[in-house]
């Protein structure tokens, strides 16, 4: 079997080309991938020529400083995709890069599955036109993408959501408490700043105000989930006075989010996360403010975390841009860890959200699905 390409350019994606390949295996165990990824995706065999760290760059502005370094790197999976003739190829999210990729493979003959829409229920549905002409096939993880695509003529397939087959605790509470030195008599506040490190720059030193002002009014520990595309010298970097009492930890993620009483996230796949683990959330995001004034002229949604996008209101409180200050994080936390009608309705409308994206093989259905374009 000829090779097949594959491309995952952040935490999530990755994660969910994990899955895929390892699905795919069970299929044919002989098939061999390789592309651009991370430990996940290297660990179920996938040749990782570039790490998916170098992609992971969000906004307008910051992407530019990236640019003379993204551009070699797409330079060269080109040239690989020229000299390993793959089957097909998977793009995973990253549309900024894999739609420019997928307008290549397509000129060379290479059936293209795009895992993953580009948020073009958000912004940028311009983006449709692309997809009709350079994609074979989406993947659809949400489902009321089908609407979208059907409407646009554009083959896709709704697999359901990966995180169903991947989030849940390996630890109980109590094992977690004690097994990271916490108190039981407290309450948990977990930190997720971000995957990227320009997240975590523009998010970090806000948390760190933030914990001490939550410290004052609730009697609480604190812990930091490092996502697995930073390390500890990017933390220290944006803070290298550290925060007192803050344990971070690169391990136990899900747990941690299982055993908290609250979690305070980067918009994104963790707020989802979070929901499906039933665990109350506050959301924050700010980028540089060239970019949100640029972009907020194209978006067309009234929420920014998916758990309130999929839900149509406002489960959890967003706070974005000019929103997410210590004060207002520290004010929202502590009002929610103080109502347990809040709490209660959150976890509500969170088992709703998870009835609804589907029966947790997504893996499978992406694996089949591949299936479906291999020479």
């Amino acid at each position: 079997m000829d090779p097949i390409l594959i491309v995952a350019g952040e935490s999530s994606g990755e994660r969910y080309g994990a899955g895929l390949v390892r699905e795919f295996r069970k299929l044919y165990p002989e098939a061999r991938f390789f592309g651009i990824g991370g430990k996940q995706m290297s660990s179920e065999g996938v040749e990782i020529l570039f790490p998916m760290e170098h992609l992971a760059v969000m906004g307008i502005f910051e992407v530019i400083s990236q640019v003379p370094r993204i551009r070699q790197i797409f330079r060269q999976i080109v040239q690989e995709t020229a000299s390993r003739r793959p089957a097909a190829a998977v793009l995973i999210d990253s549309p900024d890069f894999n739609l420019r990729l997928a307008r290549k493979l397509k000129k060379a003959g290479i059936p293209v599955l795009y895992y993953v829409s580009p948020t073009v229920w958000a912004w940028r549905r311009g983006r449709l036109k692309a997809v009709r002409k350079h994609v074979a096939r989406m993947m659809l993880i949400f489902p009321f993408e089908e609407e979208i695509y059907k409407a646009a003529g554009i083959p896709a397939a709704y697999i359901g959501h990966p995180l169903l087959e991947s989030v849940k605790a390996d630890l109980t509470r109590e094992e977690f408490f004690s097994g990271h030195g916490l108190d039981p008599g407290k309450k948990l506040v977990v930190l997720l700043p971000g995957s990227r490190k320009n997240e975590l720059r523009s998010h970090a030193p806000v948390l760190a105000e933030a914990v001490e002002r939550i410290r004052g009014s609730v009697p609480a520990e604190f812990v930091l989930v490092l996502a697995e595309s930073l390390g500890r010298v990017d933390l220290e970097k944006e803070l290298p006075g550290g925060i007192r009492g803050l344990r971070i930890i690169d391990r136990d993620g899900y747990s941690a989010m299982a055993a908290a009483d609250i979690v305070l996230s980067a918009c994104g796949t963790a707020t989802l996360e979070a929901a499906l683990l039933g665990t109350p959330v506050v959301a924050f995001y700010r980028i540089s403010p060239l970019t949100y004034l640029v972009g907020r002229r194209f978006v067309r949604i009234r929420h920014y975390s998916i758990v309130n996008i999929l839900a149509g209101k406002p489960v959890i409180p967003e706070l974005i841009q000019s929103e997410f200050t210590a004060g207002n994080l520290a004010r929202e936390t502590i009002k929610v860890l103080g109502s347990e009608e809040i709490r209660a309705e959150m976890k509500a409308d969170f088992l709703r959200i998870r009835k609804g994206l589907g029966e947790g093989r997504a893996s499978k259905n992406a694996a089949l699905e591949l299936q479906k374009f291999i020479r």
